[in-house]
């Protein structure tokens, strides 16, 4: 294992690399990782010199405090590669920023713009051939920070690791998803950590999404935890509905997340034209609109799936089919949104940053 040094990372290199073992036609979403990752811990009350290694296990003591109390946070990112071999980020800044808000909210240190986005930078050009071209394809980047600070006394850890993981990717979903509106649990509430991306806030998600698997449904539309009559994100996914040709997205707020393709999503339709509307969507209205048949599209948005298209929903054990349309707008924007990622299109935007 040969040894480097930049200005300010320690590069450690894989004696090999492990990529002509990996089936790049037939991966599974988050499985396979790359041959290094970035790591820099928090000791002391600052930041240590961060490192690139090669991937493998961490040794931690029993007793530190992610274990116990939960302080664990995270990121989801894409990096792409053009016609070129040219590798492109997409809004990296937002994630930066983002993931720096979650750490505040969950009494962690902020990381440093230098680690994080630097880091993130020299680790992709390490493993870069482990990025494949071509529309789908992608790196899914997974910046993360936990609590390593050793003991079981209730309050925050005053050591923690940051971590950059690599993932060569394809889609995240497969095909269409069924959902079930949730009339009992929430995602998250007022005053809580729904607007951090908290390892928790998932966690927590599990088990109604396996009791709604277990009725044949894939995901969960959220409801708010007061009334659970507001609409507010589908399983890990930001929602819209297309009700005759106006799209509808739930504001962000303490329980919604915050998310990066729904916010490019709506800059998007707003440039091209189409009628969009923030606001709260309350389940009566869904529900009426389907029955009337001004309801025409329901979709996810997220970082891992991009668009999800959501062929019907279960409310009060009535399922209410979409009938699928031409020129749909989850279509239109999805192509849209991955073309300009792939750098296959114009970025009118800013929104895409080379990896050099």
């Amino acid at each position: 294992m040969s040894t480097t040094q930049t200005s300010k990372i320690e590069i450690r290199k894989a004696e090999s690399s492990k990529i002509s073992s990996v089936d790049f036609e037939n991966l599974s979403f988050g499985a396979v990782f790359t041959d290094h990752l970035f790591e820099c811990d928090y000791k002391n009350g600052q930041w240590q010199t961060p490192v690139i290694k090669p991937y493998a296990p961490i040794l931690m003591d029993p007793s530190s405090k992610v274990f116990h109390y939960g302080q664990a946070i995270f990121e989801g990112m894409k990096a792409y590669k053009d016609e070129n071999n040219d590798v492109w980020l997409f809004r990296p800044d937002e994630n930066y920023k983002r993931f720096n808000n979650s750490a505040v909210r969950m009494a962690m240190p902020e990381v440093p713009e230098d680690i994080f986005l630097e880091g993130l930078n020299e680790l992709l050009k390490i493993d870069q051939e482990w990025i494949q071209r071509g529309n789908g394809a992608s790196m899914y980047i997974r910046p993360f920070m936990i609590a390593t600070g050793p003991g079981v006394i209730a309050n925050p850890s005053d050591e923690y690791k940051f971590m950059i993981l690599l993932s060569p990717a394809k889609s995240y979903y497969g095909g269409e998803v069924k959902v079930i509106i949730a009339e009992h649990y929430s995602r998250a509430a007022n005053g809580g950590i729904g607007a951090a991306k908290a390892a928790g806030n998932y966690a927590a998600q599990f088990y109604p999404t396996n009791l709604a698997n277990k009725d044949g449904f894939q995901q969960v539309i959220w409801t708010d935890d007061a009334t659970h009559t507001k609409l507010e994100e589908a399983g890990t996914m930001n929602v819209f509905f297309r009700i005759n040709d106006t799209l509808l997205t739930a504001p962000t707020s303490e329980r919604i997340l915050d998310g990066i393709t729904r916010k490019s999503l709506i800059a998007m339709a707003e440039k091209e034209g189409l009628n969009v509307e923030v606001r709260p969507v309350i389940v009566s209205e869904l529900v009426e609109a389907a029955k009337n048949g001004s309801l025409k599209e329901i979709f996810g948005a997220g970082t891992a799936a991009v668009i999800s298209v959501i062929k019907g929903f279960s409310y009060k054990g009535e399922y209410y089919e979409m009938t699928p349309i031409e020129n749909s707008y989850a279509s239109f924007l999805k192509e849209k949104l991955t073309s300009l990622q792939n750098k296959l299109s114009e970025d009118t935007y800013g929104w895409t940053v080379k990896v050099q």
